[in-house]
């Protein structure tokens, strides 16, 4: 791609960017390219569906997660590295109002453009929880796909106006839910680990 071409495509993504954050993903084609400063035309020749548009703006999001994953792994406590991925997950989800049904749509599609980047997410979440598992200090009875799950349900939180005021309280809930105090027992009595 050449310079310029790329230097436009960014400035697309951007400005969608800031658009579905304030508008939700069912914002209008039209009201990007206007905002953009281009004609609907070019947004499209971009980005010839709302869809490639969405992918393309959530696809970056999450491969940034993934790649935040394998850097806490060699950085953080597994404790500290479970949260702070969890809690960046739920805010990129959360950025984009309506992405929650994407990324769970997306994690059952194969034909999805966004599958191979929620699975690679889902993965690296997977990752880190088993890291905590296997230094005591997350539950055992729940897997990556469970993980997957709380960040959307978390997400979900935040995209309703009258629950959003309780979202972090709520994720410090679950989070403390997810991991178990040192010394304590296996909350579900040693039973082996579910792995995604």
């Amino acid at each position: 791609m050449r310079a310029d071409a790329k230097r436009n495509r960014d400035h697309l993504l951007a400005v969608a960017g800031t658009a579905i954050a304030e508008h939700g993903v069912d914002v209008s084609l039209r009201d990007i390219a206007r905002r953009a400063g281009v004609v609907l035309a070019t947004l499209l020749r971009h980005f010839p569906t709302r869809e490639a548009l969405l992918d393309a703006l959530l696809r970056t999001s999450f491969d940034e997660l993934t790649a935040k994953a394998t850097e806490l792994e060699t950085s953080s406590s597994p404790e500290d590295a479970l949260v702070c991925w969890l809690r960046d997950c739920v805010a990129c989800a959360t950025e984009y109002r309506g992405a929650t049904s994407l990324m769970a749509a997306a994690i059952e599609d194969t034909e999805s453009a966004l599958h191979a980047s929620c699975s690679a997410m889902r993965a690296a979440g997977a990752r880190l929880l088993t890291r905590a598992q296997d230094a005591g200090v997350a539950r055992t009875d729940i897997d990556g796909t469970d993980l997957f799950a709380l960040v959307a349900t978390l997400a979900w939180l935040g995209d309703q106006p009258s629950l959003a005021p309780r979202a972090d309280r709520l994720f410090d809930v679950v989070a403390s839910a997810i991991l178990m105090s040192a010394g304590s027992d296996d909350p579900e009595g040693g039973r082996p680990r579910a792995r995604s």
